[in-house]
């Protein structure tokens, strides 16, 4: 049975919490966590970039020079992808580089991220999420240190919304707060360390069932 460190919100160690299998003991798949975190990158892709052909580029479409009788090369008008400032032969257009894998695949590849950060021991348990009066950076930094976690990449995973906690760490280039729901593969992971808060290991059996 795998376990976890169990810590309060002073970043004091009382205990240990044990881990269901079924969410943090499947064996990973280096196929499926790629194929998941690659569409989970191309989702974020925007394919917007649009070049001009020929027939859209601003200008006249005047023959530059009679076909036949001056010993030049035979050209139309001075749009042509040959000149400069003409339209491009095989422009980018805009299209759509993302797509979904099957929701079981999604889920299986969240099991896996997770299962790997459990096996390597890098899993802290919170008993429960510090509750911030406003968004402070300062104590989300003091309580990574409590933890042991400085300069490492840490994901937080709470069960609740957190709103302040969340902008506590968003100014951190190695710390994120996520809720449970949110989560996917990915963010697990980009973490070197995961800090869940501990109701959100039911949260994980009931999404991931």
């Amino acid at each position: 049975m795998l376990k976890a460190p169990l810590y309060n919100t002073e970043g004091e160690k009382i205990g240990e919490i044990e881990l269901p299998e079924e969410i943090f003991g499947v064996k990973p798949h280096k196929h499926v966590l790629w194929e998941v975190v690659r569409a989970y990158l191309l989702n974020r892709r925007v394919g917007t970039a649009k070049g001009k052909t020929r027939g859209e580029v601003r200008g006249s479409s005047r023959k530059l020079w009679p076909q036949k009788g001056l010993g030049r090369a035979r050209h139309g008008d001075r749009k042509a992808p040959i000149f400069v400032g003409g339209g491009k032969a095989f422009p980018p257009r805009p299209r759509q580089y993302g797509y979904n894998p099957p929701k079981k695949v999604k889920k299986l590849a969240l099991k896996m991220a997770l299962s790997d950060r459990a096996r390597e021991n890098r899993v802290l348990i919170l008993e429960n999420a510090p509750e911030l009066e406003r968004p402070r950076t300062k104590q989300a930094v003091e309580m990574l240190n409590k933890l042991g976690l400085d300069g490492e990449r840490v994901l937080i995973v709470t069960g609740a919304l957190n709103r302040n906690l969340y902008l506590s760490t968003r100014n951190l280039p190695k710390a994120s707060t996520k809720h449970y729901l949110e989560t996917n593969a990915y963010d697990v992971l980009w973490a070197e360390y995961l800090v869940l808060e501990k109701e959100t290991i039911n949260g994980f059996k009931e999404r991931l069932a």
